[in-house]
């Protein structure tokens, strides 16, 4: 069978919007749920939410190619670029610094209409670290891109791209019909999720770039959801896809075999949808915190309050295997008399709930904190 590109009907995308209208009005219902919530944020928790999404987009895109970042760097990163730090932080990792930037550009420029000088950038701040290739411009080499599962001299091809010859034409056609299906564009697309769907399926089709393809793709995505809606969303769609790596890549594959896409933007919109479900999560929890130290910022001291504060840091799970003495001492530089008085403080009144028993006891953030998520 040819693949989409090589097909009479490429770039001409079919689909049947009867079968996708339940998950489109689920679509609509969600996106007005998210942004009822965000409007309870303050400034300073919205910003907080806005980085803990854009840290989350930045190390699953980056794990879905088996990258696997320091959160502490990518961080730092996504502060810098929003201009959060008092002093630019060192982020030592090249890989988390371009990812960072990445992210951010997309939220920062949703706005603007996409172009060939755009997409150089993106390739160059993500791909900063690796000088094994070209990067900021589009791949050139004349062997077939294929995309390959299984060991050298016996992979299977899963899909092969447009030859490189042919990518420039292919990627200022691909610009065009990005920026005409526009809420402003020429002939907009009406249903954000479709237009997301499409350019995701579409850009990954052609493959323009030696490597970082799936990263910029999944970025293009991203842009094409927001602009549609017309404003920044708290969104990580690289969130859900990781949690569903091996159907995503499967997925695509089939999307790749013809230009009628109905199953595939199945799949695509059913991935918004979990990802938008995993932003009121996040939203919730950042309302938590706020309520939890609106009630309990008076009654703890600096120590309980920075312990608490790392513990909503990991998210709603807090550490692996619970708060205990010895993490205590090593968060708050006290002695263990202290920690320990501490811990039963936080006990007796109600913060915190106790696992296991003797030497092996643990605590966690009470679970009924948890009941409205």
């Amino acid at each position: 069978m040819k693949y989409n590109w090589q097909q009479k009907d490429w770039t001409k995308f079919s689909y049947n919007l009867e079968e996708l209208e339940s998950e489109l009005y689920v679509f609509v219902e969600k996106i007005g749920q998210v942004k009822g919530i965000t409007k309870g944020l303050s400034k300073q928790y919205h910003t907080q939410t806005l980085i803990d999404i854009l840290v989350s987009e930045a190390i699953k895109t980056s794990e879905i190619e088996g990258e696997f970042l320091s959160r502490k760097d990518v961080m730092s990163s996504v502060r810098n670029n929003l201009n959060l730090n008092p002093k630019t932080e060192k982020v030592a990792d090249l890989r988390a610094k371009g990812v960072g930037k990445l992210v951010t550009d997309v939220q920062n420029s949703f706005q603007s209409p996409l172009t060939k000088e755009m997409l150089f950038t993106w390739h160059k701040e993500l791909l900063m670290h690796d000088t094994t290739i070209t990067i900021g411009k589009w791949r050139t080499h004349e062997e077939p891109m294929q995309v390959i599962s299984g060991a050298i001299g016996k992979g299977k091809i899963h899909f092969e791209a447009p030859s490189s010859k042919i990518v420039p034409k292919e990627m200022d056609d691909f610009i065009t019909w990005f920026n005409a299906s526009s809420p402003n564009g020429l002939n907009p697309i009406k249903h954000p999720a479709i237009r997301s769907a499409i350019a995701h399926l579409y850009f990954e089709s052609i493959h323009p770039f030696e490597d970082g393809n799936g990263r910029i793709g999944r970025a293009i995505a991203e842009k094409a959801l927001i602009q549609s809606l017309g404003n920044p969303l708290l969104i990580s769609l690289s969130t859900s896809i990781e949690k569903s790596k091996k159907q995503y890549y499967q997925a695509l594959e089939k999307g790749q075999r013809s230009n009628e896409i109905t199953p595939w933007l199945h799949f695509f919109i059913d991935m918004i949808l979990d990802a938008l479900d995993t932003s009121e999560t996040m939203i919730h929890f950042t309302l938590l915190k706020t309520r939890f130290f609106d009630q309990y910022n008076d009654i703890l001291n600096d120590r309980q309050q920075k312990v608490i504060r790392r513990i909503f840091k990991e998210g709603v799970k807090g550490f692996e295997g619970g708060m205990n003495t010895r993490k205590y001492i090593g968060i708050t530089k006290t002695s263990k008399a202290t920690a320990t008085r501490d811990l039963q403080h936080l006990l007796q009144i109600g913060v915190f709930e106790s696992m296991g028993k003797g030497r092996n006891v643990s605590y966690q953030i009470h679970a009924d904190f948890f009941n409205d998520l």
